[in-house]
Parts: structure tokens; sequence; C-alpha cells
């Protein structure tokens, strides 16, 4: 099927640090231009972005520091991207939400005005939301092939979850799953400790998804400035985190991990600190400084009478 366009859709997406719009920076932008003549036009950049990208995020993406720390920076790019767009309309999968706020943060970041005015945007991820909702009801009538009666009643909700989760089973017996890794495998087991691998996409110690496992097992900061680093890494730089997190609006159960890792921390520290002062001291012996022999001094008569007396001769 050929789009249907009064001027250029140019779908695009980034890849970046993290996806904090404020704080993260673009490494690789990738822009296909569907011309209303049915044409394309493809501009692929990777970009320097100044800053170390988390290994967390390098693991997604796939690209790591190495490979763009001599590429060019936003800036030196910027107009080019912007020169490329030109007044096409932009789509993207979670554009509204990532891309284009992203991409118009680094735009200003340099100084370059793009004019978003007159422009239209077709989010792809919500046309697939809104059509395939993402409800009870509609996972009931997707897998179960029935309407879900007293929607929103508990016991109504729960039978229709148990449903469900068998007609999940069967649906999807012996299918193979490739993660964004591109690592292979049939998830979908009869299993208990299978779907709760499957389920758990992210590794949270607190449940709320505040705090994370990093592929360490170290607990780390999901959220903010500190996110994708381990708690005790920022309390090594930063120990006023805790009382911030302490006095701030988080769940109590967050906050309840947060007050262990913060004593296992200290504890640590402690321990440390004892070694290092327990430790034997070794000193080395004093040794007495060398001193420069005087020079000698030339025999006089007065030299040699005085050991004629002493020797007797």
């Amino acid at each position: 099927m050929k789009l249907n366009l009064k001027r250029p859709l140019a779908f695009f997406d980034l890849e970046a640090t993290g996806v904090n719009v404020g704080i993260d920076r673009v490494v690789e932008i990738a822009i296909l231009k569907a011309m209303p003549d049915g044409t394309e036009q493809l501009l692929v950049k990777r970009i320097n972005p100044e800053i170390p990208i988390p290994l967390v995020t390098s693991l997604i993406h796939g690209i790591y520091d190495e490979d763009i720390k001599n590429e060019p920076k936003f800036a030196d790019v910027a107009q080019e991207i912007a020169d490329f767009i030109g007044d096409a309309d932009l789509a993207g999968y979670n554009s509204n939400k990532f891309d284009i706020p992203m991409l118009l943060e680094e735009f200003l970041r340099v100084g370059v005005d793009l004019d978003m005015s007159d422009r239209k945007f077709v989010d792809v991820q919500n046309i697939f939301h809104q059509m395939e909702q993402r409800t009870l009801k509609a996972a009931y009538k997707f897998y179960c092939e029935k309407d879900l009666i007293n929607a929103h009643s508990a016991e109504a909700d729960i039978r229709a979850t148990y449903e469900v989760l068998l007609a999940q089973l069967d649906k999807y017996e012996n299918t193979e799953f490739e993660d964004k890794q591109g690592n292979k495998s049939v998830p979908v087991k009869n299993d208990v400790d299978a779907l709760h691998s499957f389920t758990n996409l992210n590794r949270s110690v607190d449940y709320a998804g505040r705090i994370v496992y990093n592929d360490n097992g170290e607990e780390c900061i999901n959220f903010g400035k500190h996110k994708g680093k381990t708690l005790e890494s920022i309390f090594s730089v930063e120990p006023s985190y805790y009382s911030w997190m302490m006095q701030g609006d988080f769940p109590l159960f967050t906050k309840k991990k947060l007050d262990e890792i913060w004593k296992r921390w200290n504890k640590k520290k402690d321990e440390q600190k004892q070694n290092r002062s327990q430790a034997p001291v070794t000193t080395k012996p004093q040794q007495t400084p060398y001193k420069k022999p005087e020079p000698s001094k030339p025999v006089t008569n007065d030299m040699l009478e005085q050991l004629k007396m002493k020797f007797g001769k």
C-alpha cells in the first residue's frame, strides 16, 4: 500500500544515552523520509553525545563509548538534520513521548529552532495500543473469545485473569520469542519459574521499580539524574541522596529497602575503616645519615712530634 501524502512524512528513531529528555543525549538518529511520489530518502547519523553511555543502555542498543568517540557532535550535524527533515511531518514509534521531545531538546541546546507549528505527528505505537487495547477485557476477548461480564468486579476480574493465563499457555506453547538483544527462547511454559522470569521485565528491588538490580546483581536507581548508577556508588559521592529519598514522596517499601542498603553500606564502610586501623604498621629501622668525610689535612711538623711522643719513637 502506498501512503497518501500531501507532503513528506519523516519516520525517525533515536538511540540515546538514556530516556531522560533533559539530561540524556542522542547517539544515533535514523530518518526515512517517505515522499508524496512514493520515493524514499534515508539519513543515518551516529553522534558523539559528549557524555558516557551507561553500560545498561549500551547493552540495549549495542552502541558503546568507543563506537562513537570519533563521531561528530550534535552541534556539527544539527543543521544538516534539520535541512533533511525540511517541512516534513513526523512519524515514529513512541515518538510523541520520547523521540520528538528528545530531538527538540538537542536542537534547542545548540541554537537550532525547528519550526513545529504546522507539522502533523503520527505515533504508530498509539495506533497499536488503541486498536489492540491492553485491558483485561480486551485480553479476555482476544484469548478466550468471550465478553467479560461485570468488569472491575474483583471476583469477575480474577477469574478472567486465570482463564486468560490458561489460554496464553495453550496459544503460545512451543512459540519462539526473540528479545531486544536477539536472544531466542520459548518462554511461555506451564511452569511458574519460567513465567516469573518472563513477566518480570525489570528485576525490581522494591517492586515499585524505583530501585532495580543490574546485570551484576547490584541495586541501582531507576529514575532521575542517577538512573543506572548503583546506590553504593551514589552514597559514596552524595550521601545526602539517602536523606532526600527517605524524606521524599516514595513508597514505604522503597524506603525500607533503601534503608537496608544504606545500613549495609555503612557497615561495610566501618569494617573497612576498622581493618585499616588494625593493620600492622611496618616501620623501617632508623639509619644514621651519611656524613661525608672531611678532606685530609697536610702533615705538619707538630703532628710528627705528637706521634713521636705517643709511640716513644
